[in-house]
């Protein structure tokens, strides 16, 4: 797969992608056909990103990235060196694998296009697309008509339009035909990448791959005329000008036709309206496919969530439960990796799943933990919502846990912690809703590993976590309570979204038990009840709201806003409803309770990667874990703002 990391450095990855091109040179399915395979390779010592182009067993072209991915979630000058050298070709000397199937000792290597006898192709790989001065422009420029571009991108709430705009934006100025494939699946990390291949022609769509599916492999094929390219690059004086100085490209001759002289009758493909799905079928679908993949490919038996009756959790669930919906519907349609996938995680040759709630039954237990804290509210939401799904449903109680716990504590000690509502200190308070939060994740993988025993079918369980975006970025959390799981799918995931997707769970899988979960007010039900009610909320145990959560992490991340400038933006958007005084208290509360909480960050659980304000502290939001909290600078500079106004 593209995620390949740090095993870019081991010979063995460029000796097995060299062993695998030997394969694909060899095999009958590539005969006539123009391939374009990208891999690692070694030019004279050096490690680049290529794209090797073949056809009938000849290596035709290896052409090296030129433009590489080092933002975000990429660190691809890590492991390769772009190559620099513009319209420059080199000799590659083959290795003996390749020359014993190709019968070629040496090959060019460089950016060059390849010329064949009815058309002329370019390659553009990737990250090149989004630069703002992307090889296409030039090789169309030079007479290029047909564009290919691998990519490896991945899915991101809200981002597949823009992926769209860039290639048909590519060709509605230039002309051409631009072919895009885009790698489908989790590739062993927090990504998702989410396909969306496609086939553009002077500016409009023809063809369109899906966006999330449980398929392998998709296939996108269109019928198209070079003669509009022509006719259409024909009548753009400003293009036909720049074109008339552009430096020209090496050119691979291909003695090879993509047309035939006899297609006058073959109908070509019209363009097609693009459809994009909402951001709450994003959620549903994306991280499901997600879930899919990591469950047949870690060789466990299902899942195990703790279910506490709100949002989150239930969010949590519902994904789980439209992942068994696009297995079914997989089977339905026929796909026989996904059937084998499921009989194996069953451990029944002669299964069938074709109902979503049965399948859910054999593969997801949830769980409710309850203590004396809890309500009677959350226990019922949390029941009816397994049964409206379909999961193995667990009900237990943490209190005799609890108590033994603190029980040991007072032992050794002679004290013992009391809630603030019995006069304890926030000490003794925190301790004390630490010390539920942290027992539940005990026993959550105590019984992932064991529940399918108890029940006479062999594996274990993977946990799954339902912490939100807003909540790790607060750190309103426990480290190593029940956000510490296997993997999290909502990880990277606002409660805004969350409960947009909720409501569209109502809607769409009609799972009524969600309604009143949806009214309830979010808690974490770790301090004692009053009159048999809940007292605590998140919001303001937090002392912000959810809403203000968002907008802080989109400033904080994506606007690259630190406290001075998160509060200079924020005295204009919030003129209407706070006074720059009460936007530098917000502003300041934020940023301490960030930095105290930031350690947490370093062993959050694995989560789908979702939005571009995530806190992921692995790979895609570096930051220091042990923060100055009182900022003093920082706030120092708000304040004099704050008095000057």
């Amino acid at each position: 797969g593209y995620g390949c990391s740090d095993h870019y450095y081991e010979s063995d990855t460029v000796l097995h992608s060299f062993q695998v091109l030997a394969k694909l040179l060899e095999s009958p399915a590539t005969q006539d056909i123009i391939c374009d395979v990208g891999m690692p390779v070694l030019h004279r010592n050096v490690r680049y990103n290529c794209r090797v182009i073949f056809l009938n067993k000849k290596i035709l072209l290896i052409r090296p990235k030129i433009s590489l991915a080092n933002t975000g979630n990429y660190r691809e000058l890590r492991w390769f060196t772009p190559w620099s050298k513009a319209r420059h070709v080199e000799e590659y000397f083959l290795p003996r694998i390749i020359q014993e199937v190709t019968g070629q000792e040496t090959v060019p290597f460089g950016d060059a296009v390849l010329a064949t006898k009815d058309t002329c192709l370019g390659a553009e790989i990737c990250e090149e697309l989004w630069a703002p001065n992307s090889p296409h422009i030039e090789m169309g420029l030079d007479g290029v008509e047909i564009f290919t571009n691998s990519s490896g991108s991945h899915h991101v709430l809200r981002k597949a339009h823009t992926r769209v705009d860039l290639v048909n934006s590519a060709t509605a100025k230039n002309g051409g035909i631009y072919v895009l494939a885009n790698q489908k699946g989790c590739d062993g990390d927090r990504l998702y990448y989410d396909g969306c291949a496609m086939i553009s022609v002077n500016g409009e769509t023809v063809a369109q791959g899906s966006q999330f599916s449980l398929d392998d492999v998709e296939v996108l094929v269109a019928t198209l005329d070079l003669e509009d390219v022509r006719s259409y690059r024909a009548e753009i004086s400003s293009r036909n000008l720049a074109a008339s100085k552009v430096n020209p490209y090496p050119r691979v001759k291909v003695n090879f036709a993509l047309s035939c002289s006899d297609d006058v009758a073959v109908p070509t493909c019209v363009p097609i309206q693009w459809r994009h799905h909402s951001p709450e079928e994003e959620i549903s679908l994306g991280p499901a496919c997600w879930l899919w993949d990591y469950l047949r490919r870690s060789k466990q038996a299902g899942f195990l969530l703790p279910l506490s009756g709100g949002i989150d959790s239930s969010a949590t669930a519902c994904i789980v439960y439209s992942m068994c919906h696009q297995v079914c519907l997989a089977v339905r349609n026929g796909n026989a990796d996904v059937l084998a996938d499921a009989r194996r995680i069953v451990n029944d040759e002669t299964y069938v799943p074709e109902d979503p709630r049965e399948f859910c039954k054999r593969i997801f237990t949830t769980c409710y933990m309850a203590s004396e804290n809890s309500s009677q509210d959350t226990c019922n939401r949390a029941k009816l919502l397994a049964e409206q799904i379909g999961s193995y449903h667990i009900n237990l109680n943490i209190d005799a846990a609890v108590k033994a716990i603190v029980g040991i504590f007072s032992m050794v000690t002679g004290r013992t912690p009391r809630f603030s509502v019995y006069g304890g200190s926030s000490r003794e308070n925190l301790a004390l809703q630490n010390v539920q939060a942290r027992i539940r994740m005990v026993l959550a993988y105590l019984f992932a590993q064991l529940t399918l025993w108890t029940r006479g079918m062999p594996g274990g369980l993977l946990v799954l976590g339902s912490a939100n975006v807003d909540e790790s970025l607060r750190g309103y959390l426990t480290k190593y309570d029940c956000s510490s799981a296997d993997i999290n799918p909502i990880g990277g995931i606002s409660k805004t979204d969350l409960k947009n997707f909720i409501q569209y769970c109502i809607e769409n899988f009609q799972l009524t038990a969600l309604r009143s979960i949806m009214s309830a007010p979010p808690t974490a039900e770790l301090e004692p009840l009053v009159d048999g009610q809940v007292a605590q909320t998140d919001e303001a145990d937090m002392g912000m709201t959810y809403a203000e959560l968002s907008i802080y992490g989109k400033l904080r991340k994506i606007a690259k806003a630190g406290p001075y400038s998160m509060f200079c933006k924020l005295i204009n958007m919030w003129k209407e409803i706070c006074t720059p005084r009460e936007v530098a208290s917000k502003v300041k509360h934020f940023f301490r309770m960030y930095s105290i909480n930031r350690h947490k960050m370093t062993t959050l659980t694995p989560s789908y990667h979702a939005e571009n304000y995530s806190p992921d502290d692995n790979r895609f939001d570096l930051r220091p874990f042990l923060y100055n909290t009182s900022w003093s600078w920082q706030f120092r500079c708000i304040d004099k703002q704050v008095n000057a106004l």
